[in-house]
């Protein structure tokens, strides 16, 4: 990206007719500085993280948990009706 130093209609038509010289030229860099390089690498680990987190609850956990209680309350219900 180029910015011109002066910022009106007028000037950038004389440069355009070539009455005037551009005066600077600016270069906006687009590289992200290492603080901002460190923190995309954060996110990307807390997102990885939380990501295999809800595929070991999802796949592990709550199957475990609910297959447990599942038989403690049939093993409930087997002992009431024999007594």
């Amino acid at each position: 990206m180029v910015v011109l130093c002066k910022n009106t209609k007028a000037y950038a038509f004389e440069v355009l007719l070539g009455k005037e010289a551009i005066c600077n030229f600016v270069k906006i860099s687009t590289m992200i500085e290492f603080d901002q390089y460190l923190g995309f690498l954060a996110f990307l680990t807390i997102l990885t993280i939380g990501f295999w987190l809800m595929i070991f609850l999802i796949t592990f956990v709550v199957p475990f948990w609910l297959t447990g209680n599942l038989m403690q309350w049939l093993k409930e219900k087997r002992q009431k009706s024999k007594s």
